[in-house]
């Protein structure tokens, strides 16, 4: 019978007193299946295998990280672009605290995607939200509306002069300027924006829950 290590599951042989894959302490028997001198006896536990998420404390650990990540990497925070490092770091958090009260103490890569891939849709709904609520009160709280109206009129004449470079006629950029100047293209091209920022958070938390359990739950292996 092929004795396998209770963390790791990797095959030891049955004469080693540790794993030498992750270290752990083996319990070495005798040919009648008692344990050797100065071993404990066996006690079957169940363990859980290392590619399976138990997603109870999963969801409440990427609730607790990916809400003030996406707030924080919202489309109007001052973190900018240092937001996306972040959103890989509430990934990789989330999988590493995760881990501490599993049984194995590592998860596979794709269990930390997984992980990762909550994280970050939590986030970036919260990311989402935060920033409709921040332009809501830039135009109308804190009455910013002439000055977002003169910054995307200032977007328009920049996408017109990049289409006429591009031999366009005069009709397609007139009909693509009048889409981008009624209130509909505004909302909808903010839309657009606040959609793609989604995705990008999405993708660097679920990189960042892959490479927490690749970096901080690779079983160890002992040297001899």
């Amino acid at each position: 019978m092929e004795l396998t290590c209770s963390r790791c599951h990797q095959t030891v042989q049955p004469e080693d007193c540790f794993c030498p894959f992750c270290g752990l302490p083996q319990l070495v028997y005798t040919a009648d299946g008692s344990a050797a001198p100065g071993q404990p006896e066996r006690v079957d536990e169940p363990v859980r295998d290392a590619g399976t998420v138990d997603w109870k404390p999963a969801l409440r650990l990427a609730v607790m990280l990916a809400v003030p990540a996406g707030a924080i990497c919202s489309m109007y925070s001052p973190a900018g672009i240092l937001g996306l490092p972040l959103m890989a770091g509430a990934g990789a958090w989330a999988v590493s605290l995760y881990m501490r009260g599993r049984r194995p103490a590592w998860i596979t890569i794709g269990a930390g995607a997984r992980i990762g891939l909550v994280t970050g849709i939590l986030g970036s709904w919260t990311a989402a939200f935060t920033t409709a609520v921040s332009l809501y009160a830039m135009r109308f709280w804190l009455h910013q509306g002439p000055a977002i109206d003169d910054a995307w009129n200032s977007q328009i004449t920049l996408s017109t002069q990049l289409l006429a470079s591009w031999g366009l006629d005069a009709q397609q950029i007139a009909m693509n300027r009048a889409i981008m100047v009624s209130p509909e293209g505004h909302a909808g091209a903010m839309l657009m924006d606040t959609g793609v920022l989604a995705l990008i958070l999405l993708g660097f938390s679920v990189a960042g829950g892959a490479l927490g359990a690749r970096f901080l739950g690779r079983p160890r292996r002992i040297e001899p």
